[in-house]
């Protein structure tokens, strides 16, 4: 009777329709959010028609709430269309999400039912950006400051190469920034051949080394609205702004990739699949997005980032603030301006681009201070911008400083305290 039971309860045929139905939609295409709820309607419509048969049943529950759950956060209605056929889906070889979506989709389906979940299944990516002098967010959400001076590589595995070049900021600092990125897209069977892009300092091309600027066949991607069907290849750029902002998009591994040029230097941030990310042997274990910087590399002490004890190469700063450096794009600021700004002008500088004083906004007023060129605070801002649009988890976005309290950024709180602990001891010598 048992068997006879958990045959009729077909909660697992309304799962694999479901799934039939949404795994080739995207979320940033337009139409995506029609397609969804008609498939959030047929799925509730199928559990409906088995919930005689599904009574008792712990996955038919967690498929009722989960369904509930992503219609509220959808806004979908409870009544309305629903799709006027069943689409047999293939996965598409040049496609990541669709060649993983399958292997992944009941689990995920699960997971959305259980964890209240954002609103649609997500697999496994990771986050890793750069930029500044430079600061380096690891692929574990580790945030460190490093000197890295030279060619360096951020990711080095079976599919992609990423590798940068820093070069010091200002004589007599340890600092330096990124003014050469290296991006080669290796070859992958029948989706493209292998592609290399490289940024420069004033030359942030729209365009692969070889002048192409996509490469694969048209892989389908999505319906839309009107039932248009839209294509894109395997592996394109974007031009976002003229030789300050191009994305990289491998659509066939699932990969992003945005640089940006603010002044003289090169900001990085990538998303990648875990899984991918993973792909790699012995002799390629030196990855600073994967392993962060050696210990020898550090500027940071634990999190902390310690600033100048005194101005770095004070008389060749005297003669910028006689003959300044201007930087081509952004803003024009000499690098004797942090000398001018001191503490509490870099913090109101940074605080103007980055209200929420996260690992952000410290490395903003560090680098302010250690440098003196204002455009480093409109990296800060974009890295942080830049992470928010690509990093998959929410929660993990922000990063405050290992005991800020007793961090370098030593607040006007902090320095009364101080004034009244010495005012306490001098009265209690006095009294003795």
């Amino acid at each position: 009777q048992c068997q006879v039971a958990t045959t009729q309860c077909r909660i697992q045929k309304c799962t694999t329709d479901f799934v039939s139905l949404t795994s080739h939609l995207m979320p940033t295409v337009d139409g995506f959010h029609t397609e969804f709820c008609k498939a959030l309607r047929a799925y509730s419509a199928c559990t409906q028609r088995t919930a005689k048969a599904c009574r008792g049943n712990l996955v038919f529950h967690s498929a009722v709430l989960g369904i509930s759950d992503l219609m509220s956060q959808r806004n979908c209605s409870r009544d309305g269309p629903t799709p006027s056929a069943q689409p047999e889906v293939h996965p598409e070889p040049c496609n990541y999400h669709s060649r993983t979506q399958h292997t992944h989709t009941h689990s995920h389906i699960l997971s959305h039912s259980h964890s209240h979940g954002h609103g649609r299944p997500r697999l496994g990516y990771l986050f890793c950006g750069l930029f500044g002098d430079p600061h380096l967010r690891t692929f574990k959400d580790s945030f460190q400051t490093c000197k890295v001076e030279g060619a360096w590589p951020l990711i080095d595995n079976d599919y992609l190469s990423v590798q940068v070049t820093n070069v010091p900021v200002v004589p007599g600092s340890s600092a330096t920034a990124t003014n050469k990125i290296t991006i080669i897209f290796k070859p992958y069977e029948g989706c493209t051949d292998q592609r290399v892009y490289q940024a420069v300092t004033d030359s942030l091309p729209a365009a692969f080394d070889d002048g192409t600027v996509s490469s694969g066949d048209p892989i389908h991607t999505s319906f839309g609205a009107d039932g248009a069907v839209g294509k894109v290849r395997a592996l394109w750029i974007s031009e976002r702004s003229p030789g300050r902002h191009v994305e990289l998009h491998a659509g066939y591994i699932g990969v992003t990739v945005i640089i940006r040029q603010l002044g003289r230097y090169l900001t990085l941030a990538v998303r990648i699949p875990e899984e991918l990310a993973q792909a790699y042997d012995d002799t390629q274990d030196l990855q600073l997005c994967l392993n962060g910087c050696p210990s020898s590399e550090r500027i940071d002490q634990a999190g902390h980032l310690p600033l100048p004890l005194s101005p770095p190469a004070l008389g060749l700063q005297r003669q910028q603030l006689r003959r300044p450096f201007y930087s081509s794009q952004t803003q024009a600021y000499p690098f004797g301006a942090s000398h001018v700004l001191g503490m509490e002008g870099a913090k109101e500088r940074c605080s103007k681009q980055l209200e929420v004083l996260d690992i952000y906004f410290h490395s903003c007023v560090f680098d302010l201070l250690t440098t003196g060129d204002a455009n480093f605070t409109l990296a800060a801002h974009s890295a942080q911008k830049d992470m928010e649009s690509l990093h998959p988890h929410r929660d993990r976005w922000r990063i405050y400083p290992r005991g800020s309290a007793n961090s370098y950024f030593h607040s006007d709180s902090q320095l009364i305290k101080k004034l009244a602990l010495l005012l306490l001891c001098a009265l209690s010598v006095v009294f003795m």
